[in-house]
């Protein structure tokens, strides 16, 4: 599964971890990705969505309509 949320668009960050003596060395910073299924009345069907805990908090908020509408015009094919 790619760490990248299909509402928000949060992908991983990259950055250096610094031990005690001060080396850097590459690290990844991994969103909350979750799998979610919702129920899509519309449309009369189950979506199952890739969401980062911020989107999961988003899709509560404003519906799974709504959300499903501004995953389609970030042009992800459900």
């Amino acid at each position: 599964m790619s760490a990248h949320c299909q509402l928000t668009g949060a992908r991983p960050g990259f950055g250096n971890r610094i031990s005690h003596s001060h080396r850097r060395t590459s690290r990844r910073f991994d969103p909350n990705i979750q799998r979610k299924r919702y129920w899509l009345a519309s449309e009369g069907r189950h979506v199952r969505l890739v969401l980062s805990a911020k989107g999961v908090k988003t899709v509560d908020l404003i519906g799974v309509e709504a959300a499903v509408v501004r995953i389609r015009a970030r042009g992800v094919k459900l």
